[in-house]
Protein backbone atom coordinates (compact mmCIF):
# COMPACT_ATOMS: atom_id res chain seq x y z
CA UNK A 1 0.00 0.00 0.00
CA UNK A 2 1.19 3.86 -0.80
CA UNK A 3 3.01 5.28 2.45
CA UNK A 4 2.78 8.63 0.76
CA UNK A 5 0.03 10.81 -0.33
CA UNK A 6 -0.49 11.83 -3.81
CA UNK A 7 -1.20 15.50 -5.27
CA UNK A 8 -4.04 15.48 -7.02
CA UNK A 9 -4.23 17.97 -10.37
CA UNK A 10 -6.31 19.12 -13.21
CA UNK A 11 -5.60 21.18 -16.49
CA UNK A 12 -7.77 24.47 -15.78
CA UNK A 13 -8.09 27.68 -17.57
CA UNK A 14 -8.87 26.34 -20.86
CA UNK A 15 -12.68 27.79 -21.14
CA UNK A 16 -14.63 24.03 -20.66
CA UNK A 17 -15.06 21.93 -17.43
CA UNK A 18 -16.14 23.98 -14.09
CA UNK A 19 -13.15 25.15 -13.18
CA UNK A 20 -14.39 26.70 -9.51
CA UNK A 21 -15.94 23.25 -8.15
CA UNK A 22 -12.55 21.23 -9.47
CA UNK A 23 -10.62 23.72 -7.31
CA UNK A 24 -12.45 22.48 -4.24
CA UNK A 25 -11.35 19.23 -4.75
CA UNK A 26 -7.80 19.57 -6.38
CA UNK A 27 -4.44 20.78 -4.89
CA UNK A 28 -2.38 21.81 -7.92
CA UNK A 29 -3.80 23.86 -11.05
CA UNK A 30 -2.06 23.06 -14.13
CA UNK A 31 -3.22 26.91 -15.67
CA UNK A 32 -3.31 27.02 -19.96
CA UNK A 33 -1.04 29.79 -20.70
CA UNK A 34 -2.00 30.53 -24.51
CA UNK A 35 -0.46 27.66 -26.23
CA UNK A 36 -3.65 25.67 -26.50
CA UNK A 37 -6.01 27.84 -24.62
CA UNK A 38 -6.48 30.59 -22.36
CA UNK A 39 -5.75 34.63 -22.48
CA UNK A 40 -4.31 37.24 -19.87
CA UNK A 41 -8.23 37.19 -18.21
CA UNK A 42 -8.63 33.83 -18.07
CA UNK A 43 -4.99 33.52 -16.53
CA UNK A 44 -5.85 36.50 -14.28
CA UNK A 45 -9.06 34.47 -12.99
CA UNK A 46 -8.18 30.97 -13.03
CA UNK A 47 -4.53 32.15 -10.54
CA UNK A 48 -6.80 34.31 -8.70
CA UNK A 49 -9.35 31.30 -7.94
CA UNK A 50 -6.35 29.38 -7.34
CA UNK A 51 -4.72 31.27 -4.84
CA UNK A 52 -8.55 31.75 -3.04
CA UNK A 53 -8.22 28.03 -2.48
CA UNK A 54 -4.80 27.52 -1.83
CA UNK A 55 -4.24 25.10 -5.05
CA UNK A 56 -0.69 25.24 -6.04
CA UNK A 57 -0.44 26.59 -9.59
CA UNK A 58 1.89 24.97 -12.79
CA UNK A 59 1.94 26.30 -15.63
CA UNK A 60 0.60 24.66 -18.71
CA UNK A 61 2.66 25.54 -22.11
CA UNK A 62 1.56 23.66 -24.97
CA UNK A 63 2.47 23.75 -29.40
CA UNK A 64 1.22 26.98 -30.17
CA UNK A 65 -1.46 25.07 -31.68
CA UNK A 66 -5.09 26.77 -30.34
CA UNK A 67 -7.02 24.95 -33.54
CA UNK A 68 -6.39 21.66 -32.01
CA UNK A 69 -6.11 22.43 -28.98
CA UNK A 70 -2.55 21.26 -28.79
CA UNK A 71 -3.65 17.81 -29.28
CA UNK A 72 -1.91 17.39 -32.50
CA UNK A 73 1.99 16.89 -33.36
CA UNK A 74 3.60 20.03 -34.67
CA UNK A 75 6.76 19.78 -36.60
CA UNK A 76 9.16 22.82 -34.85
CA UNK A 77 12.86 23.08 -33.93
CA UNK A 78 13.57 23.14 -30.77
CA UNK A 79 14.99 26.77 -30.61
CA UNK A 80 11.24 28.01 -32.15
CA UNK A 81 9.72 25.82 -29.28
CA UNK A 82 11.92 27.31 -26.51
CA UNK A 83 10.51 30.54 -27.77
CA UNK A 84 7.35 29.93 -27.50
CA UNK A 85 6.94 28.29 -24.19
CA UNK A 86 9.31 30.28 -22.89
CA UNK A 87 6.69 33.21 -23.68
CA UNK A 88 3.96 31.25 -22.26
CA UNK A 89 5.35 30.59 -18.60
CA UNK A 90 6.74 34.32 -18.26
CA UNK A 91 2.65 35.65 -19.34
CA UNK A 92 1.78 33.01 -16.17
CA UNK A 93 4.18 33.81 -14.04
CA UNK A 94 3.04 37.70 -14.21
CA UNK A 95 -0.90 36.68 -14.37
CA UNK A 96 0.20 34.71 -11.08
CA UNK A 97 1.98 37.59 -9.49
CA UNK A 98 -0.87 39.93 -10.41
CA UNK A 99 -2.85 38.29 -7.87
CA UNK A 100 -0.25 37.23 -5.23
CA UNK A 101 0.16 33.87 -6.49
CA UNK A 102 3.25 32.00 -7.24
CA UNK A 103 3.85 29.30 -10.03
CA UNK A 104 5.78 26.68 -8.90
CA UNK A 105 5.95 23.98 -11.53
CA UNK A 106 5.60 23.25 -15.39
CA UNK A 107 3.55 20.44 -16.72
CA UNK A 108 3.43 20.06 -20.44
CA UNK A 109 0.41 19.57 -22.84
CA UNK A 110 -1.10 17.45 -25.13
CA UNK A 111 0.99 16.60 -27.89
CA UNK A 112 3.62 18.20 -26.47
CA UNK A 113 3.58 16.08 -23.41
CA UNK A 114 3.94 12.92 -25.23
CA UNK A 115 6.60 13.90 -27.51
CA UNK A 116 8.34 15.23 -24.71
CA UNK A 117 8.79 12.09 -23.32
CA UNK A 118 10.62 10.60 -26.00
CA UNK A 119 11.93 13.59 -28.51
CA UNK A 120 15.05 14.66 -27.30
CA UNK A 121 14.71 18.29 -28.70
CA UNK A 122 11.45 18.98 -27.44
CA UNK A 123 11.94 18.02 -24.28
CA UNK A 124 15.18 20.05 -23.41
CA UNK A 125 13.08 22.67 -24.05
CA UNK A 126 10.46 22.32 -22.09
CA UNK A 127 13.53 21.75 -19.78
CA UNK A 128 14.71 24.95 -20.50
CA UNK A 129 11.72 26.91 -20.25
CA UNK A 130 11.30 25.64 -16.73
CA UNK A 131 14.86 26.32 -15.21
CA UNK A 132 14.55 29.22 -16.86
CA UNK A 133 11.71 30.53 -14.52
CA UNK A 134 12.93 27.82 -11.18
CA UNK A 135 9.94 25.44 -11.72
CA UNK A 136 9.39 21.79 -10.43
CA UNK A 137 8.97 19.65 -13.74
CA UNK A 138 5.64 17.46 -14.30
CA UNK A 139 6.02 14.22 -16.85
CA UNK A 140 5.81 10.53 -17.33
CA UNK A 141 7.29 8.31 -15.10
CA UNK A 142 10.45 6.95 -17.02
CA UNK A 143 10.47 9.77 -19.58
CA UNK A 144 13.17 11.45 -21.23
CA UNK A 145 11.61 15.06 -20.17
CA UNK A 146 12.31 13.79 -16.27
CA UNK A 147 15.67 12.62 -17.15
CA UNK A 148 16.67 15.46 -18.85
CA UNK A 149 14.98 17.98 -16.06
CA UNK A 150 16.48 16.13 -13.40
CA UNK A 151 20.12 15.91 -15.25
CA UNK A 152 19.27 20.08 -14.92
CA UNK A 153 18.92 19.80 -11.23
CA UNK A 154 15.22 20.43 -11.33
CA UNK A 155 12.86 18.79 -8.89
CA UNK A 156 11.33 15.90 -10.78
CA UNK A 157 7.17 14.88 -10.33
CA UNK A 158 6.48 11.77 -11.94
CA UNK A 159 2.10 11.72 -12.87
CA UNK A 160 0.18 8.94 -13.49
CA UNK A 161 -3.45 9.74 -15.15
CA UNK A 162 -6.80 8.25 -13.44
CA UNK A 163 -8.95 9.16 -16.10
CA UNK A 164 -6.80 7.58 -19.11
CA UNK A 165 -5.90 3.42 -19.94
CA UNK A 166 -2.68 2.41 -20.14
CA UNK A 167 -0.76 0.01 -22.67
CA UNK A 168 1.03 -2.85 -21.08
CA UNK A 169 4.22 -0.91 -21.60
CA UNK A 170 3.15 1.90 -19.38
CA UNK A 171 2.32 4.21 -21.53
CA UNK A 172 -1.08 5.99 -22.17
CA UNK A 173 -3.00 4.94 -24.59
CA UNK A 174 -3.00 7.50 -27.68
CA UNK A 175 -6.40 9.40 -27.49
CA UNK A 176 -7.63 8.23 -31.23
CA UNK A 177 -7.90 4.57 -29.78
CA UNK A 178 -11.31 3.38 -28.68
CA UNK A 179 -11.01 3.62 -24.62
CA UNK A 180 -8.47 5.88 -24.06
CA UNK A 181 -9.86 7.88 -21.41
CA UNK A 182 -11.79 6.66 -19.07
CA UNK A 183 -15.34 8.03 -18.06
CA UNK A 184 -17.10 5.87 -15.77
CA UNK A 185 -16.31 7.80 -12.68
CA UNK A 186 -17.08 4.33 -10.32
CA UNK A 187 -14.20 2.55 -12.48
CA UNK A 188 -11.89 5.15 -12.00
CA UNK A 189 -12.20 5.41 -8.19
CA UNK A 190 -12.20 1.88 -8.20
CA UNK A 191 -8.49 1.79 -10.39
CA UNK A 192 -7.36 4.65 -7.59
CA UNK A 193 -7.89 2.39 -4.84
CA UNK A 194 -6.10 -0.11 -6.52
CA UNK A 195 -3.14 2.35 -7.28
CA UNK A 196 -3.43 3.04 -3.80
CA UNK A 197 -3.10 -0.50 -2.23
CA UNK A 198 -0.71 -1.78 -4.94
CA UNK A 199 1.25 0.60 -7.03
CA UNK A 200 -0.30 -0.80 -10.06
CA UNK A 201 -2.79 -0.03 -12.56
CA UNK A 202 -5.01 -2.52 -14.92
CA UNK A 203 -3.55 -2.76 -18.64
CA UNK A 204 -5.95 -2.46 -21.82
CA UNK A 205 -4.62 -6.28 -22.03
CA UNK A 206 -5.99 -7.60 -18.71
CA UNK A 207 -2.61 -7.44 -16.94
CA UNK A 208 -1.21 -4.67 -14.55
CA UNK A 209 1.47 -2.10 -14.95
CA UNK A 210 3.78 -0.33 -12.12
CA UNK A 211 3.16 2.87 -11.45
CA UNK A 212 5.21 4.56 -9.37
CA UNK A 213 3.85 8.15 -9.35
CA UNK A 214 3.79 11.50 -7.07
CA UNK A 215 0.82 12.83 -8.62
CA UNK A 216 -2.76 12.60 -10.32
CA UNK A 217 -4.26 14.32 -13.11
CA UNK A 218 -8.12 14.36 -13.50
CA UNK A 219 -8.44 15.87 -17.35
CA UNK A 220 -10.26 19.19 -16.52
CA UNK A 221 -12.25 19.09 -19.64
CA UNK A 222 -13.60 15.29 -19.10
CA UNK A 223 -17.00 14.82 -19.46
CA UNK A 224 -17.87 14.75 -15.41
CA UNK A 225 -14.50 15.47 -14.21
CA UNK A 226 -15.63 16.98 -11.15
CA UNK A 227 -17.17 13.63 -10.24
CA UNK A 228 -14.70 11.59 -11.17
CA UNK A 229 -12.50 14.06 -9.08
CA UNK A 230 -14.50 14.02 -6.51
CA UNK A 231 -14.73 10.26 -6.45
CA UNK A 232 -10.66 9.62 -6.32
CA UNK A 233 -9.99 12.79 -3.57
CA UNK A 234 -13.06 10.44 -1.97
CA UNK A 235 -10.27 7.16 -2.66
CA UNK A 236 -7.46 9.16 -1.25
CA UNK A 237 -8.84 10.49 1.67
CA UNK A 238 -10.17 7.08 2.63
CA UNK A 239 -6.82 5.62 2.56
CA UNK A 240 -5.66 8.16 5.36
CA UNK A 241 -3.89 9.78 1.95
CA UNK A 242 -5.32 13.31 1.27
CA UNK A 243 -4.47 14.87 -1.80
CA UNK A 244 -0.52 17.41 -0.82
CA UNK A 245 1.05 19.29 -3.48
CA UNK A 246 4.11 18.35 -4.09
CA UNK A 247 5.29 21.98 -4.40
Amino acid sequence: MSTHALDLNADLGEDVGDDTAMLAIVTSANVACGGHAGDVDTMIATCAAAVARGVRIGAHPAYPDRENFGRRPVAIDEQALTTHLRAQVRDLVEAASAVGGQVTYLKPHGALYHAATRDSEHARAVVTAAADAGLAVVGAPGSVLLDLARTAGLICVAEGFADRAYTPGGALVPRGEPGAVLHDPALIADRVAGLVRTGELPSVDGNRVALDVRTLCVHGDTPDAVTIARRVRAVLDAAGLSPEPFT
